[in-house]
């Protein structure tokens, strides 16, 4: 699935967050939004599924126009969202969430082969699943939400900030559980302030600062840029 966003405005009602952003995700690709702390990144993704409105500019699936849409719509268009801070339901036990991502009726149709695919793409939510999901570790609950996400079989899975708040051991396991959806033939538009990690797994990527793109490249060009070593990579 293509997906792009075409000089997007957006905000939270008299406040501009976005100020004509463009950007590119090709088919099968890994691509990187970074920033500091309140550069947009995650209102871009909010945006892009429909949560907030836009207010210029237009974004597109496969050529298809989805400013405007409904939040639903666009989930049955084929976007996933995991949100920054996994925001599972915490008395549920893992599998109840999981249905939970199996909402849209082309999704409930197949449940049974999509909770059949995520267990085995993630065998520890399979020995957990009837476990609240509250009382799982970071990294599981990170891995669960993820999960809950490919259940609606989309093609486009949009990450905010999936390494927050773990331990660095942890977030090794969760920039593999991205190459591991990305092997499955996923595309991915992942947010994330972790540069240096994130540079690693990423195809291209695009910097974020209050609001406008201020570069974009190859994962390893914008990785040997002194500005960005400097500014975010602390090198």
């Amino acid at each position: 699935m293509s997906f792009e966003l075409d000089a997007v405005d957006a905000g939270y009602g008299r406040v501009q967050v976005l100020h004509g952003v463009s950007l590119t995700v090709e088919p099968g690709e890994v691509v990187a939004l970074i920033g500091a702390n309140g550069a947009g990144k995650s209102t871009l993704l909010r945006a892009a599924t429909g949560m907030i409105p836009t207010t210029a500019g237009e974004i597109r699936v496969d050529g298809r126009a989805l400013t405007g849409r409904p939040v639903e719509q666009i989930a049955r268009c084929g976007i996933a969202h995991v949100p920054e801070g996994r925001r599972l339901f915490p008395r549920l036990s893992v599998e109840n969430n999981l249905k939970i991502g199996a909402f849209i009726p082309a999704a409930r149709e197949k449940f049974a082969e999509r909770l059949a695919f995520v267990y085995e793409l993630f065998p520890r939510l399979k020995e957990r699943r009837a476990q609240l999901a509250g009382t799982l570790s970071g990294g599981e609950q990170q891995m669960c939400a993820i999960a809950r996400a490919l259940m609606s079989g989309p093609k486009l899975v949009l990450l905010d900030e999936p390494s927050m708040g773990l331990a660095p051991v942890i977030v090794a396991q969760v920039f593999d559980l991205v190459r591991r959806i990305r092997s499955e033939g996923y595309t991915v538009l992942i947010v994330e302030q972790n540069v240096r990690q994130v540079l690693k797994i990423a195809d291209r990527a695009y910097l974020l600062e209050v609001g406008r793109l201020k570069a974009s490249g190859s994962a390893q060009e914008l990785a040997a840029s002194d500005e960005i070593r400097k500014a975010y990579m602390g090198i």
